[in-house]
C-alpha cells in the first residue's frame, strides 16, 4: 500500500469492531493482508470462525487467556492481563517493523488505555512510527485526544437506540 493512514472507530454505540472487521474484509477482498489483534476479548465470537476460514489474508490474534470482564478481575488477574497486553503490543510493533501486513487492526485498544493497562503515549508513538505501507485501525470507546489528533479518519458511533433498553440480551451471531 502506498499511503497507509490511521483510522479510529470510537463512541458508545455498537459497531466499532464490526466496522473494523468490515474494513478488513474489504481490504482482504482486494488482496491486502490483514492482521487484527483483539484486546480484552476472550470469549468465542463469530468473527473468529469466518476469519479462520480466510487463511492468512485475514488473521485474528488474541494473547489473553479466558477470564471475566475487566471490572470483575482481582489485582493478580489484572497484572497477568497487563503482561498479556504488553506481549500483544510487542507483536504489533514487530508486525509494523517487518511490514508483515497491509492493514493492522488493534481492536479495543482504547479500553486498554482507559483501564490503565498501557499509557496513551505508547499508542501515540506507535502511530508516529507506523510505516507508510500500513493502514492502522484502532477501536474502542473514549478515544483519547492525542490519538484523535494523530488519526486521519475518526468515526464516532453513537447509540440512538439499543435492544438492551428493552431487556434483550446479547445474541449469538449479532453481538458476538
Amino acid at each position: 500500500m502506498k499511503n497507509g493512514l490511521v483510522q479510529v472507530y470510537t463512541g458508545d454505540g455498537k459497531g466499532k469492531t464490526t466496522a473494523a472487521i468490515g474494513q478488513g474484509i474489504r481490504s482482504a477482498g482486494r488482496g491486502l493482508k490483514v492482521v487484527m489483534i483483539q484486546f480484552l476479548k476472550s470469549c468465542d465470537t463469530g468473527e473468529l470462525h469466518i476469519c479462520n476460514q480466510l487463511g492468512d489474508c485475514f488473521k485474528i490474534v488474541r494473547f489473553e487467556k479466558k477470564r471475566g470482564f475487566f471490572w470483575t478481575l482481582n489485582e493478580k488477574e489484572i497484572a497477568e492481563l497487563k503482561t498479556e497486553v504488553n506481549k500483544a503490543l510487542e507483536y504489533a510493533q514487530e508486525i509494523m517493523k517487518k511490514e508483515e501486513c497491509d492493514v493492522l487492526i488493534l481492536d479495543e485498544i482504547m479500553a486498554v488505555i482507559h483501564n490503565n493497562l498501557i499509557d496513551e503515549r505508547f499508542i501515540c508513538e506507535l502511530i508516529q512510527k507506523k510505516p507508510q505501507s500500513i493502514e492502522l485501525i484502532l477501536t474502542g470507546r473514549d478515544a483519547p485526544k492525542g490519538i484523535v489528533d494523530l488519526a486521519d479518519y475518526v468515526s464516532e458511533i453513537i447509540p440512538v437506540k439499543h435492544p438492551m433498553e428493552k431487556g434483550i440480551s446479547a445474541r449469538k451471531g449479532i453481538e458476538y
